[in-house]
């Protein structure tokens, strides 16, 4: 692909380096941007440098955060001994955006992977069984998704913490083997947390 101007390309270059975003997308997003009134595309930079800058990980959950603690955990009407382990933001905001979870999160930052090279050390994990020795932890809902990585992840984090007393339970299957948390709709991801069922039987079916 030939540019007529060198700042043209390295924008497109910029641009091109977002997930799902080629080289052709990235040009038609510059050129869009270029013919638009010049404050908006300095709003989009200010705003992205801001976030970059500022933006924070909650020190409970581990969720993004503007302030140490979210919305979430800082919340009184939330359930405190109720926590929902999830990989990662995304599957907090799919989980609040059914209404059906009244609990707290906690952020792994991702799922289990040796062919990735990721290990338990590599995530939010020995927080989260600091959170259960405390002894105010009543039920952990594991909520990530049905894949092999998620099966190894949910069954370590039990392992660690089966020596507690602490309720563990998985979201029902009305999530696809395989699915990611975030694509599901609503109904059906509220109705899996809804109906969740303990999880040594989920290790049975």
């Amino acid at each position: 692909m030939e540019f007529s101007s060198k700042l043209l390309e390295r924008a497109v270059n910029e641009m091109s380096q977002l997930p799902g975003i080629g080289k052709r997308t990235a040009l038609r997003l510059v050129l869009h941007m270029l013919r638009q009134p010049k404050e908006q595309t300095i709003a989009l930079s200010e705003a992205l440098q801001a976030m970059r800058k500022d933006v924070k990980f909650c020190k409970s959950c581990h969720n993004i955060s503007d302030v140490e603690l979210c919305e979430i955990c800082s919340n009184p009407n939330r359930k405190e001994h109720i926590i929902c382990v999830v990989e990662d933001v995304r599957d907090v905001m799919a989980i609040e955006n059914t209404s059906s979870f009244k609990g707290l999160y906690h952020v792994l930052g991702g799922k289990i992977s040796p062919m990735d090279g990721i290990g338990p050390h590599d995530l939010n994990i020995e927080t989260l069984v600091a959170k259960v020795k405390q002894g105010t932890i009543k039920e952990l809902i594991f909520a990530l998704s049905s894949t092999m990585e998620g099966d190894t992840t949910n069954f370590y984090i039990f392992k660690q913490i089966q020596d507690y007393k602490v309720f563990t339970s998985t979201i029902a299957r009305g999530i696809s083997v395989g699915d990611e948390l975030e694509y599901a709709d609503e109904i059906t991801l509220g109705r899996s947390i809804v109906n969740r069922i303990p999880f040594e039987t989920s290790m049975k079916l």
